[in-house]
């Protein structure tokens, strides 16, 4: 048995009274009932980060090193994420962006799989932006999601879903997660990444 994957848990929504604790929590208790995963939310409500980056090559002011270094050692230890992410005007918020741009090489070569949520699309356009962002930072995306679709009828008042066919769509996302978050962590032990 190898060693469990360590899952960084991206909470993209920042609003006041946003829905993502809610959704975040029901993914957490999933990933605690596996043998092989071990879940880290990162919370940007908890860990914002500047929104000036320095210019290309200088090293970040103080007090944005301060707060990087409450996010990106543990994005760096990740073996493979889960983006928790609202659809916000047909994208993905705005924290979720910056938190990308922040980082660069933590991306490499691992895994993203997407949990999002939302009105009638279920935040499905905001994953289907991201893949095409986390593709730039050699990152590999998940084809399976969960997606919420009225999200707030989604959920019962204890947190809870109760329909099957949303429980079997985690269960074959995070298979999938596990798969290639075992796969790419074997490859770059044996050979390291080049991007």
């Amino acid at each position: 048995m190898s060693a469990p994957l360590r899952v960084a848990v991206l909470v993209g929504s920042t609003r006041e009274g946003r829905f993502a604790p809610v959704v975040t929590q029901w993914l957490t208790g999933h990933l605690g009932q596996r043998d092989d995963m071990r879940a880290d939310v990162v919370d940007l409500t908890e860990t914002p980060l500047p929104t000036v980056l320095p210019a290309f090559g200088q090293e970040p002011e103080p007090a944005a090193s301060q707060a990087l270094g409450l996010v990106t050692p543990r994005l760096a230890a990740a073996d493979a994420f889960v983006f928790v992410t609202p659809e916000y005007n047909h994208s993905f918020p705005a924290a979720l962006k910056n938190a990308i741009d922040w980082h660069n090489q933590q991306w490499h070569g691992k895994p993203i799989a997407f949990v999002s949520y939302g009105g009638l699309s279920g935040g499905l356009r905001a994953v289907e932006q991201l893949r095409v962002v986390m593709a730039e930072l050699n990152a590999m995306t998940i084809r399976n999601t969960v997606s919420f679709h009225n999200a707030y009828a989604a959920f019962g008042p204890d947190g809870r879903v109760d329909d099957p066919a949303v429980e079997g769509a985690a269960k074959a996302m995070l298979d999938q997660l596990a798969w290639w978050g075992h796969a790419l962590r074997d490859a770059k032990s044996a050979r390291p990444y080049a991007a």
